[in-house]
């Protein structure tokens, strides 16, 4: 539900006081564990209850012995292992400090290299639902994940990716680990999954791109694999579910010169500026404090940004908006309506 008096929206540690959002729905797909379908008949349903009771008294030898059911030789001992590896991190958030403390992390991350796709897709998952503790990210880590996980973002399978993707996310929350995920590849295959994945996909691409482009080395790197084309193309796609978060995405890379200039050549003022008209109040939040970023510091953006129309959807929605958006659609307001006679004939072969 959105809040007309909103003063904070924070995401994943950050504030979004400035674009004053708020809403009882989450932007991003929270990559809160894995969601894959593994229950699927009777004899499986068997497992899950078992793994439900599974007591803290038994847990303990129950989690060594499928550890060391991960080095054997054996392919169905691990592929039995790591599935339970995986339940049990995801059902039990207890269980996840003890089997990272039993020795799983770096079996499980050799798992994610494997030829065996079922192998791989359940060692991925197993580290994301670990991942989800924070005592484990530095351990998962350090323990060399990023390397392997990011080779899953490129040759896994569907579910591999996205679970990847979510993996990359989590341990992109300790900051040292965001410029080391970028210099190990993931961005281009980030930027891939955001404009060729499916709905999950593209939402758990955005999420991790959200969090790894708030370092500049990122930025760069996400505008060069050419962020720009799919970010613009889901903002205009109403359908896509995907506004929002995309839109956020903008919002972290435009901050550097060469997102501004490639947001331009790939047609986003125009989508910008619709979703000012037509969009929900989420989006032309997010939206107005975009177009300031873009507008503040080049008159030849402004000429554009007013040439497109914005004036009249910002005049509204600096009466009608929330606080912060008001303030925004005033300021931006008022540098549009600044002399711009030097640029009048802008183009974007013009553009910095």
């Amino acid at each position: 539900m959105e809040t007309e008096n909103a003063m904070n929206y924070t995401y994943m540690g950050r504030s979004f006081k400035d674009l004053s959002i708020n809403d009882d729905s989450s932007a991003f797909s929270d990559c809160n564990s894995d969601r894959s379908g593994e229950f699927s008949t009777a004899a499986s349903q068997t497992r899950r209850l078992f793994l439900a009771c599974v007591n803290s008294e038994n847990s303990d030898e129950f989690i060594r012995q499928l550890v060391s059911d991960l080095g054997s030789c054996s392919i169905d001992d691990q592929k039995h292992a790591a599935l339970e590896l995986r339940l049990l991190a995801k059902n039990k958030p207890e269980n996840r400090i003890k089997i990272a403390k039993a020795g799983a992390i770096k079996p499980l991350i050799s798992l994610i290299s494997s030829a065996d796709p079922y192998l791989q897709e359940n060692g991925v998952t197993a580290i994301l639902n670990l991942s989800l503790c924070d005592e484990n990210k530095e351990l998962i880590a350090s323990s060399g994940a990023i390397k392997p996980l990011v080779g899953a973002l490129r040759t896994g399978t569907p579910t591999a990716k996205e679970n990847a993707a979510c993996a990359l996310l989590r341990l992109s929350q300790v900051e040292e680990n965001k410029v080391a995920i970028g210099r190990s590849g993931a961005i281009p295959l980030l930027v891939n999954l955001l404009e060729n994945g499916g709905l999950r996909g593209k939402k758990d691409a955005s999420t991790a791109l959200y969090s790894l482009c708030t370092v500049r080395e990122n930025k760069m790197k996400a505008v060069e694999a050419g962020i720009m084309k799919p970010l613009v193309e889901l903002m205009a796609d109403f359908g896509s579910n995907m506004v929002d978060k995309s839109a956020f995405v903008l919002s972290v890379v435009v901050s550097v010169p060469e997102a501004k200039t490639a947001l331009v050549e790939e047609g986003g003022i125009p989508v910008l500026v619709e979703i000012i008209e037509v969009g929900s109040q989420r989006q032309k939040e997010i939206v107005v404090a975009i177009l300031l970023q873009i507008c503040e510091e080049s008159v030849a953006y402004r000429t554009m940004v007013a040439r497109e129309g914005a004036i009249p959807p910002l005049v509204a929605l600096s009466q009608l908006g929330t606080n912060r958006a008001k303030q925004k659609a005033e300021k931006l307001i008022e540098l549009l309506r600044q002399p711009r006679s030097v640029n009048a004939t802008a183009t974007p072969s013009d553009l910095p």
